[in-house]
């Protein structure tokens, strides 16, 4: 082989999806390949181009824009251009931005490359949010170590008889069955006989994109060759074979007879159990020291979630539940030694705990808001109630907040009426500080609110938020300070020197942007809802984001946040202390490439986002 084909070997073997090739099928791929050189300001792709091809770009830089002229993302060293080999995918046209060279692989090529090679097939999905989409899953299936997998046989994990249907069943009716059930798959029974089942993705791609009427039994659509599990096999067992099939869902056999269907979903939610246990020794508990010996399993809990599959989102329910009930108890520990308290409060908690996407012992984040009837003299019982709670909270590993955003802090421990007015200054004045505290105090959940407090409040401030433009337009150009951490050429920008030399900070670099956006979004369109993932799906349903928009920012969240949760699980298993400093070495190349894609969609967001506000101007 020359000295070029050498070359270009290597530049592929340094870029997915061509690492993942064998020797044999990589060496083969440079003869394939042709060269092309545009300068900078020609059309892209070449309206000259005599076949369909695969872009493999070398050198250079290629802007990509939507028929509105928008851009929509920036391609440079190393990314792929394959729309032309994508029936169902319209090209997102461009133009280069520089001088550039480029490789072209005939779209027929690529085809027989991705029937021999699954590993490319799934590289080469329709768009990169299906890519992420693919990738999630991939993450959420992989195999769990956790013991509890390996020593549990499926009879503890099924949760329901099997939902059924005859075969001869049309598929609207089967769909109506599946709807009313909650479930996302149907086992089609022949009598006392197991012929096939229905799921989810089957009705999207087997009827609603194939345009099969509805009115064709559902027969029609199922899968007829089934992989089962009997009643004995262990957890660990069932989650390798879905893994290995890449399937969701196993039918459970009981000595032949079909006696229910276990799911991933169950897997994971039989690891995150644990949680609940520790929740009810949380209410058990009598003293500080109790819930803080309590509190020291949490790290272990998160390990043992993430070795189960289980994701961001999952995680962050689990451990926010749980500082939750520690932190309800402790206000029933300090009501028992204070007394009952001489007017109505709400305790509110704020940042990740508010929005239930906690890891564990971060610190800690709230507020008092009490009842207007409130004298001067209450504030005495009020103030020793925050101390014993924010201590409590130190003391179980939520160490205390860094600004002093807590109820102990006079400021934030205050009546109904001055928590209105530091609302309506920070809205109608967004001054930095206020930007700053937005991020704790536009999050606020309410956690012990008997009388009702928060709600009005929330309303007003809703009410107020959605209707200041300039709010907004400085919020946005606040959220968009948080900037994924994406060279020019879509390398991912690490510190450089210190004690996170050639890292990156993945929770403010990644997961903050999405969360701020989504913050905008809501408040922008008065949506009460605290969580991230909620917050997008009801920016969506309002019209605040598009729904691709929403559904493409919490896919990145889901498969940031879980890339972030297992590096954490893997210093807590060393002993190390958990942080956000993530080096790309520690990924394989997917995974870098994943998120790359992932970095790209936050970006091109946040530029529609503040070009809707004209952030620009306040920047």
């Amino acid at each position: 082989m020359d000295i070029e084909l050498i070359e270009i070997q290597d530049f592929l073997a340094n870029h997915p999806p061509f690492d993942q090739l064998p020797p044999a099928a990589l060496a083969r791929l440079p003869k394939q390949l042709t060269v092309r050189y545009f300068r900078r300001g020609s059309p892209f792709p070449p309206p000259d181009a005599a076949a369909p091809a695969l872009y493999i770009l070398r050198k250079g830089a290629v802007e990509l824009h939507d028929a509105q002229g928008e851009l929509l993302g920036k391609l440079a060293e190393g990314d792929l251009y394959a729309h032309a080999c994508r029936d169902a995918a319209p090209a997102a046209p461009g133009v280069t931005a520089e001088d550039t060279l480029v490789y072209t692989l005939p779209c027929s090529d690529l085809a027989q490359l991705c029937r021999d090679h699954p590993a490319c097939a799934a590289y080469f999905e329709p768009s990169a949010a299906h890519r992420l989409r693919r990738a999630l899953d991939v993450m959420v299936a992989a195999p769990a170590t956790g013991t509890g997998l390996m020593t549990v046989p499926v009879r503890d994990m099924i949760r329901r008889d099997p939902i059924t249907a005859p075969p001869e069943l049309s598929i609207r009716a089967a769909a109506q069955i599946m709807s009313a059930q909650h479930v996302s798959s149907l086992l089609i029974m022949d009598g006392e006989q197991l012929v096939g089942m229905v799921t989810d993705r089957d009705l999207r791609s087997r009827c609603i994109a194939a345009e099969l009427p509805t009115s064709q039994p559902v027969s029609a659509i199922m899968t007829r060759t089934l992989q089962t599990v009997d009643m004995d096999t262990l957890g660990f067992q069932a989650l390798m074979t879905m893994t290995r099939l890449n399937v969701h869902h196993l039918p459970v056999l009981d000595g032949g007879r079909v006696a229910g269907l276990l799911s991933s979903t169950d897997l994971t939610r039989f690891q995150s159990t644990n949680s609940v246990y520790l929740v009810g020794d949380i209410h058990r508990a009598s003293s500080v020291t109790a819930l803080a010996q309590i509190s020291a399993k949490l790290a272990e809990l998160q390990v043992h979630l993430i070795s189960g599959g289980a994701t961001a989102n999952a995680v962050g329910q689990a451990i926010s539940a749980i500082t939750d009930a520690l932190t309800l108890r402790l206000l029933e520990l300090a009501e028992l030694a204070l007394g009952a308290a001489p007017v109505p409060y709400a305790w509110l908690v704020g940042g990740s705990q508010a929005r239930r996407e906690q890891s564990s012992h971060s610190d800690q984040d709230n507020a008092l808001l009490v009842a207007d009837e409130m004298q001067p003299e209450d504030d005495v019982y009020f103030a020793a109630l925050a101390k014993f709670v924010n201590d409590g909270l130190n003391a179980c590993g939520f160490v205390y907040c860094p600004g002093e955003v807590m109820a102990s802090t006079a400021k934030w421990r205050q009546p109904l009426r001055v928590w209105q007015r530091y609302f309506m200054n920070w809205i109608r004045q967004p001054d930095p500080l206020a930007l700053m505290l937005s991020s704790v105090f536009f999050d606020l959940r309410p956690l012990h609110d008997p009388a009702n407090l928060y709600a009005g409040l929330q309303d007003k401030l809703l009410e107020q938020s959605r209707s200041n433009q300039l709010f907004l337009a400085y919020l946005t150009a606040n959220a968009l300070k948080n900037r994924p951490p994406l060279g020019f050429f879509r390398n991912i920008v690490l510190i450089q020197g210190g004690d996170h030399d050639h890292t990156f900070d993945i929770k403010h670099r990644g997961i903050v942007p999405i969360i701020d956006l989504a913050r905008v979004s809501a408040l922008a369109a008065g949506i009460p809802e605290i969580n991230t993932s909620e917050r997008l799906k009801a920016a969506a349903e309002c019209g605040a984001l598009s729904r691709d928009g929403a559904a493409n920012l919490g896919d990145a969240l889901e498969f940031i946040g879980t890339l972030r949760i297992r590096h954490q699980a893997q210093q807590l298993r060393a002993g190390q202390k958990a942080d956000n400093f993530v080096s790309p070495d520690a990924l394989s190349p997917l995974e870098r490439g994943h998120l790359k894609e992932a970095f790209v969609l936050i970006n091109a967001m946040q530029e529609a986002l503040g070009q809707r506000y004209q952030a620009g101007k306040f920047s």
